[in-house]
């Protein structure tokens, strides 16, 4: 398939190659989906996190659960994932996080998530500091900064992180649960931001941008918020990747699709893999796609590494 770039498309992201295990840590919202034929782990920050485990890095889950079955039942099926529940903090009052999924024709979700869930009271303590020194990439998103005691948990996590640290805005709509402030501040903490297309003219709105097109879009935003990455993400048709240099289309894999329930967070995973090895951005944009299709050709948002390996099951895919 043909790919579109402008401008120096094979040039490096900005950005150092590395070549040990990184510590990624997904932050926020970790819960339970509810799906007609049952329930599967989820939550933006913690698929993200899987996915950077399934591509060799310590993927790391900060959120918070309840003191309840659910919460017990989440704990061992992260130990099950090969994730660490280290810091997965227990909250006695308030239940552990649900969300109830449904899935139309074409494998697109509908949520109706559950408010308050203990998630929405995530604390900053000694342990989050460390590790918030300690990581070299960090996603969050809107969602969990829903509530004031996570909102600022994830702000002191942001302003703990070394300024060589990529932090991930993973925009993530839901419900009514964001604001232009939330919008404003998120882009103002960020190196990387992602939003899917149907996400931009929204945005666009509460920031005072125009919305009409993703690369106008994208410029306002990097003459507002000086980011070094864009991405908006269109589905099976693709995604756009804007740097302050340059920018490069692809048009997407189609694949059989199961659901599409956390294929935004694997293609964060792996545009955010990339981009910490130094990758141009037509390799990181073609890498994303290409996990972005596998997650959504398997059930769930955290499905099992493929037996013939996840480097070569993405290989095949195109």
């Amino acid at each position: 398939m043909s790919q579109q770039a402008r401008v120096k498309s094979e040039e490096p992201i900005p950005r150092g190659s590395v070549s040990a295990p990184l510590t990624i840590v997904g932050l926020g919202e970790l819960l339970w989906d509810l799906f007609p034929s049952g329930r599967q782990l989820g939550g933006a920050p913690a698929n993200f996190a899987y996915c950077s485990h399934l591509l060799g890095d310590n993927g790391t889950v900060v959120s918070r659960v309840g003191a309840d079955e659910l919460g017990n039942d989440i704990r061992e099926s992260l130990a099950a994932f090969g994730l660490s529940d280290d810091f997965l903090q227990n909250d006695e009052e308030h239940p552990t996080g649900t969300v109830k999924v449904k899935l139309d024709k074409a494998g697109q979700p509908d949520f109706t998530i559950t408010y308050p869930s203990a998630w929405d009271f995530l604390e900053w303590n000694p342990a989050l500091e460390h590790l918030a020194k300690s990581a070299d990439a960090v996603s969050y998103g809107s969602l969990a900064q829903r509530s004031p005691e996570s909102r600022q948990t994830i702000g002191k996590f942001l302003d703990t992180v070394r300024k060589d640290t990529a932090r991930v805005f993973d925009v993530n709509l839901r419900q009514s649960f964001y604001s232009a402030e939330v919008l404003r501040e998120s882009f103002s903490r960020a190196s990387i931001v992602k939003l899917n297309q149907a996400e931009v003219p929204k945005v666009a709105t509460l920031l005072g941008f125009s919305g009409d097109d993703p690369r106008l879009f994208c410029q306002q935003a990097f003459l507002e918020f000086k980011l070094p990455l864009i991405c908006v993400t269109r589905g099976e048709l693709g995604s756009l990747l804007v740097s302050d240099s340059e920018e490069h289309e692809h048009p997407g894999y189609r694949v059989r699709v199961r659901d599409t329930v956390g294929s935004g967070d694997a293609f964060t995973a792996a545009l955010v893999n990339k981009y910490l090895h130094g990758a141009s951005l037509a390799e990181a944009n073609d890498f994303a796609n290409r996990m972005g299709a596998w997650l959504a050709s398997n059930s769930g948002a955290m499905p099992p590494a493929p037996d013939e390996g996840l480097v070569a099951a993405l290989a095949e895919i195109g």
